[in-house]
């Protein structure tokens, strides 16, 4: 399964509090590092979301508007 932004973001400041709690990185070094890390994961979002519309663009190209609007009424419902 593919990992998501927030996931991503999980293991990589798991990583820097490890590097953190060795002394390797100082708290300072620490948080800048969070701060470009979070910076990456919100262009990792931004980019799926963009994935996302596109995908719903298309099916909806093929299908109809209405049809692409039941379909995802449905799946909200599976989900939910």
């Amino acid at each position: 399964m593919k990992q998501t932004a927030v996931d991503w973001y999980a293991v990589q400041a798991m990583q820097l509090e490890i590097q953190r709690g060795k002394g390797i990185i100082t708290i300072r070094q620490m948080l800048n590092e969070l701060s470009n890390i979070l910076e990456q994961a919100k262009a990792m979002e931004t980019k799926e979301k963009l994935k996302h519309q596109l995908f719903i663009g298309k099916v909806t190209e093929i299908l109809g508007f209405d049809k692409t609007v039941e379909l995802l009424k449905q799946c909200n419902d599976e989900i939910i």
